[in-house]
């Protein structure tokens, strides 16, 4: 709160007669704390009106509404971290191609408030969709059915036929159903754990370095015209052990929050390290055709806070 200094009669803008008068006038200090006082108001009110401002800005990106057809900008359920931020949030791409480039635009409390919010909409819509697209290296045998089968074509199914009986004999089942037009397979996958650390400052603070991996399903079915209908069901993994390292310090203004002093409250009992562990709720992509795949990129995360009493119980921890 801004406060006024004293009001004071200003002899030097007066004659000498009303400079002399005033000087001698019992009530001229009453008259100044009157004029401070009023002052002091005026000011108050200019920064009530002020603060008003600021509060109508901070709703301006609070949602009531959330059937109002926003994806929680201006009217957002949550505050942005700007009203820039609030305004780009506002504008989705109608292209489901500029979708992803958009979603990859945003800054990270952003896309964690609209997912949080609008999620399976905004998968809909194609956030998820890479940036890498695959295309096939050769055009193939060429377009399927465009020619009359001949009696000579009509021995080489045979012959392909008998192959696929034989290779479930001699246990190449593989080849065989791929030369069959597939029978529906189902593939566990997992990537190797890769270390990594939060580049953001938020994150790093909370967790900073940790292990992850991603742990899924790779099912192929055959379509009515044998080609393969592939989808994969996945989930983001993550570990760590919430601990402290000698010789390590953290500045965090205004204070510096030194390892060995937070170590030591979980050796005297005052407080104790954990081991940390999250897993992403499950996602299913369809992966296309074998001319088409689209594998689409894994969930970001979201954003929560400590005071939620179930967090780590929830899907998606």
């Amino acid at each position: 709160m801004y406060t006024t200094p004293p009001a004071s009669f200003d002899f030097s803008k007066a004659d000498a007669a009303t400079a002399n008068a005033a000087r001698h006038d019992p009530g001229l200090a009453e008259v100044e704390r009157s004029w401070a006082h009023r002052i002091q108001q005026a000011v108050d009110a200019f920064e009530e009106a002020d603060h008003g401002v600021k509060l109508a800005l901070v709703d301006a990106v609070t949602d009531t509404n959330l059937n109002d057809g926003t994806f929680g900008g201006f009217n957002g359920s949550r505050p942005y971290p700007s009203l820039a931020a609030a305004a780009k949030a506002e504008n989705m791409p109608k292209d489901r191609a500029k979708v992803a480039d958009w979603w990859r635009s945003l800054d990270p409390v952003t896309r964690g408030i609209l997912l949080e919010e609008q999620g399976d909409m905004l998968k809909k819509a194609g956030i998820l969709d890479p940036a890498y697209q695959w295309h096939q290296a050769d055009p193939g045998a060429g377009g399927f059915g465009s020619e009359e089968p001949t009696a000579h074509d009509a021995f080489l199914l045979s012959q392909a036929e008998t192959m696929m009986a034989g290779g479930d004999l001699i246990g190449n089942t593989e080849a065989s159903r791929n030369l069959s037009g597939g029978a529906p397979v189902s593939i566990p996958v997992e990537t190797k754990a890769v270390g990594g650390t939060f580049e953001d400052r938020n994150w790093y603070l909370g967790v900073g370095s940790h292990m992850r991996n991603v742990s899924g399903n790779v099912s192929v079915v055959p379509d009515a015209h044998g080609q393969p209908k592939i989808t994969m069901d996945y989930q983001v993994n993550v570990w760590d052990r919430y601990n402290w390292d000698a010789g390590k310090e953290t500045p965090i203004s205004p204070v510096t929050v030194k390892d060995a002093d937070m170590a030591r409250l979980h050796t005297v009992g005052l407080a104790q390290e954990f081991d940390m562990h999250g897993t992403s709720s499950s996602r299913q992509h369809d992966l296309g055709s074998a001319g088409t795949p689209d594998v689409s990129a894994g969930d970001p995360g979201r954003d929560g806070t400590r005071k939620d009493p179930a967090r780590g119980e929830e899907e998606n921890q």
